[in-house]
């Protein structure tokens, strides 16, 4: 199967939401426990507005979305920004995730982003594995903060640093 990663747009809104939702329902990688709407993927938009945001697709259909967005409202923490992305099961260990955090990473280190976060639920154990294997280190533990699917789960917060000279 043949994928493109590419900016996002208006029309990839409908995709977005389905994957999100599909995480929603399924897992411990999207914390809401209710489904999203519309306003979900405008506020994407809005919160990730001067920072790259990707659609990974394939000829017919969105299979994963990817963002950057400021870590904090204030110019002090500009170089810092808070990364998400997920990917369909049915795509995963294709390289996508390897792919799309290297998009969002390299056009982030284009805006001086030099320090990327995400946040990940301790019971999303493909997620934690994940950033480890791409040089995230765990920086900060919340124990018992979230029960979804009545579990009780630790968010764990991850750090990587990024190297200017590629």
């Amino acid at each position: 199967m043949r994928y493109t990663i590419r900016p996002v747009t208006d029309q990839d809104a409908e995709g977005v939401i389905r994957i999100f939702n599909y995480y929603v329902r399924h897992s411990f990688a999207a914390f809401p426990e209710e489904e999203v709407g519309s306003k979900f993927f405008k506020d994407l938009r809005k919160m990730s507005k001067g920072y790259p945001f990707y659609i990974v697709a394939t000829d017919n259909q969105t299979v994963g979305f990817g963002l950057m967005r400021p870590y904090h409202r204030s110019r002090v923490f500009k170089r810092t920004a808070e990364l998400t992305y997920f990917i369909l099961p049915e795509h995963v260990r294709q390289g996508l995730g390897t792919r799309l955090l290297e998009a969002l990473t390299s056009e982030g280190r284009k805006y001086g982003i030099d320090t990327v976060l995400a946040t990940v639920s301790s019971l999303n154990h493909i997620s934690v594995n994940f950033h480890k294997k791409h040089g995230f280190t765990e920086y900060c533990i919340l124990k018992r903060v979230g029960r979804k699917f009545n579990q009780d789960f630790d968010v764990i917060y991850m750090q990587k640093f990024l190297d200017h000279s590629q």
